[in-house]
């Protein structure tokens, strides 16, 4: 694993599944990290889990559809850790499916606002401090339903599919002043705050019997996308969305 130490990582949606992962493997490989989520008190059992791994944590409340929140988030990021070199923008929500007809406008609105605006508010606010200090690195999770949609998730498609398309956007913006933007896909992953739920379970059980490596992914399998992602050894792969679906996406 390549060391990362000395360096500081931001993660939305930290609390738990992916994010919490992500947040382990960069503390191991030995950067200090800043943990934002809603969830605060989830959170701070991550970042134990972070000190225990070896790096400083800090907790930081934002809901990243809110500006405000999301540029406090960065500037205590910085004042509490000194900088700010990667950053994975996670946090997200899947609302129960229903045909688009059924959908309620309020639940688009809120898909969207969270799963899209939330992403750009984070790389926005990211890439300002990026651009001003030698540069950075940017993912986004984006979502295999945003390369090739399903039934009953026109919200959560288009929230991910307009990920995909900010990440390319935004990688073009900053290619020449040393900041890389990317995109993580995953597929069904299990036990992650959204997937664990009993009501998804079926779901669940669906996309492992249509993935033909016969299983569901593991946090483990994202965050080591992201880490490598963030490392040298992307160091020419921007404006990029990785699929890591067991090969879901193939059929």
């Amino acid at each position: 694993m390549e060391c990362f130490a000395g360096k500081v990582a931001f993660i939305t949606g930290a609390a738990t599944g992916i994010g919490r992962q992500t947040a382990i493997n960069f503390a191991a490989a030995g950067a200090n990290v800043a943990l934002v989520d809603t969830a605060v008190h989830v959170a701070e059992e991550t970042a134990h889990a972070v000190e225990r791994a070896g790096a400083k944590a800090i907790v930081l409340r934002a809901d990243v559809t809110r500006s405000a929140d999301v540029t406090h988030a960065v500037t205590q990021t910085v004042k509490n850790l000194g900088r700010l070199d990667y950053a994975f923008n996670n946090a997200g929500i899947a609302p129960r499916g229903r045909p688009a007809a059924e959908l309620p406008e309020e639940e688009w609105d809120q898909t969207i606002a969270v799963n899209l605006k939330g992403v750009w508010l984070c790389v926005k606010h990211e890439c300002a401090y990026m651009r001003d200090h030698g540069g950075g690195a940017i993912v986004n999770t984006a979502s295999i339903m945003g390369v090739v949609g399903g039934p009953g998730l026109a919200a959560y498609s288009a929230s991910k599919a307009g990920v995909i398309g900010l990440t390319r956007a935004v990688a073009l913006d900053y290619a020449n002043q040393g900041i890389r933007v990317n995109a993580v896909c995953p597929g069904g992953i299990a036990h992650t705050g959204i997937t664990d739920r009993p009501e998804n379970a079926r779901d669940m059980e669906q996309l492992m019997q249509a993935t033909p490596m016969g299983r569901l992914g593991k946090p483990a399998d994202i965050a080591g996308t992201v880490m490598w992602l963030c490392s040298d050894g992307a160091a020419f792969v921007t404006g990029q969305s990785i699929t890591v679906d067991g090969g879901f996406t193939v059929w």
